[in-house]
């Protein structure tokens, strides 16, 4: 069968995408390319299961692979040594503290890396706007003051699709993710989009998942309502209190 070519959206467009399932095989899921990262966009792309993902100097382009990678929320894989780590360590966690940071620091160049970012300025302007909307949330690990992990988001009903995240010093972003499935499944989230996966991400857990099976969960999951508790922390909690009912990968 001939991959379809993909579509060109024209900026400030009605938001609506191509079926998923014309995304093409190489580069696997290219659905799309331009409009704009307009909430109204980005919202319908995420509840129909498409992301941005672009570079510097690129014209937008919008994903939908296959398979996908996801975590279901009680199902994180925590090494011994990661466990160990963890129930030792002073640090504690909160939601939605320090949003526009957490980017920057997802965005900032890492070792081993180039030098470029797909977190351009126009994706941190678009998914602050996002957050103050209510749609997009950060999670934050801190040693004392400092930051030490954290990754970002987007909420869509009872999904949460992760996007990105950093570590500053070993196990930073790994308690990140670990605190954020078990937050996400007291909330009565079952399911972490993780869009791409890589052996970190599988290590901890992460499974591949067809496209169509995707699509069927998404369309299951955002329709129904978060828990009116989601996304809220009074206080920083303990990281260490997480790993009471975490098992050893």
């Amino acid at each position: 069968m001939t991959d379809i070519p993909i579509a060109w959206i024209r900026p400030g467009s009605v938001p609506r995408f191509p079926p998923p399932a014309q995304a093409l095989r190489e580069p696997d899921g290219l659905l799309a390319l331009g409009g704009d990262l307009a909430p109204p966009r980005l919202l319908a792309a995420y509840r129909h299961g498409i992301f941005p993902w672009y570079g510097p100097e690129e014209p937008i382009l919008w994903w939908s692979p296959d398979p996908r990678c996801v975590f279901h929320t009680d199902a994180v894989h925590v090494s011994r040594r990661l466990r160990r780590q963890l129930r030792q360590c002073a640090w504690t966690v909160t939601i939605d503290q320090a949003f526009t940071e957490v980017m920057q620091r997802c965005a900032a160049p890492r070792a081993g890396q180039g030098g470029g970012t797909w977190i351009v300025d126009d994706m941190l302007d678009a998914y602050t706007t996002l957050h103050r909307q209510g749609h997009a949330h950060s999670i934050e690990v801190w040693d004392g003051k400092r930051m030490v992990g954290g990754l970002y988001g987007v909420a869509v009903g009872r999904l949460f699709c992760g996007e990105s995240m950093f570590s500053e010093v070993s196990g930073g972003s790994k308690a990140a993710l670990v605190c954020l499935a078990a937050l996400l499944q007291r909330w009565n989230m079952p399911l972490l989009d993780a869009q791409v996966g890589n052996g970190h991400l599988y290590r901890m857990g992460a499974m591949d998942m067809s496209r169509d099976a995707f699509l069927d969960q998404l369309a299951l999951l955002a329709s129904a309502q978060p828990d009116a508790g989601a996304f809220r922390l009074d206080d920083p909690l303990p990281v260490a209190a997480f790993m009471e009912g975490a098992g050893a990968a």
